[in-house]
């Protein structure tokens, strides 16, 4: 077996080993005291949205009972979490949030 061979076989076991990590989707949901104002400025601090993508997420969880705010790695998504819960407390309000495995 040649050098280059070698390598190659090598390269390709570090591969199949190395596997990425599983994913979480961030979720809000509605109740009916946390405004709609509120929702859409814990989007723009906590996810760094933009005000349309904002409003967009607010009128899913709004509408549907629960909204998207982003997919990220269980540590961010644990913060994520944490951070709305701190903020919406912060200011009064009930906002809850939530993460799942993608």
């Amino acid at each position: 077996m040649s050098r280059t061979q070698i390598e190659q076989e090598t390269l390709s076991e570090t591969r199949d080993e190395t596997k990425e990590p599983p994913m979480y989707r961030v979720l809000l949901h509605n109740d009916d005291y946390t405004t709609m104002e509120f929702v859409v400025e814990v989007l723009m601090y906590v996810f760094k949205k933009s005000p349309e993508a904002a409003a967009t997420i607010m009128l899913n969880v709004h509408r549907k009972g629960i909204g998207v705010c982003g997919i990220y790695p269980y540590e961010i998504a644990e913060t994520k979490v944490e951070t709305v819960h701190n903020f919406a407390y912060e200011n009064g309000y009930p906002l809850r949030c939530s993460m799942e495995q993608e």
